[in-house]
């Protein structure tokens, strides 16, 4: 159900990256497992991380997520999130001899 893994950042005013705490990745995915089926294939694995299913946008995902952190105070104002799907070479790990 989890096939793809998104890195989630929050980029500050002077464009330093951090990856956001797995406390307000997982604040927002329960949330939103109640009130939006479509975020019901979401699993926040670490800070920086959510595995997610096919079915989830990511359009739709960065929009809620957006708007969900500015309303709990997540991201301040300049600061902005960055959502992008990791490659398939990160998925499998390093190379094995």
């Amino acid at each position: 159900m989890f096939a793809r893994r998104l890195t989630i950042e929050l980029i500050d005013p002077e464009g330093n990256r951090h990856a956001c705490p797995i406390h307000q990745i997982d604040n927002f995915a329960m949330r939103n497992f109640t009130n939006d089926a479509l975020f019901d294939d979401t699993f926040p694995a670490c800070d920086g991380l959510l595995e997610v299913g096919y079915r989830v946008p990511l359009d739709r995902l960065h929009a809620a997520m957006d708007d969900w952190f500015r309303r709990k105070g997540y991201l301040k104002p300049g600061e902005r999130l960055e959502i992008t799907e990791a490659s398939d070479l990160a998925r499998s790990g390093p190379a094995q001899s």
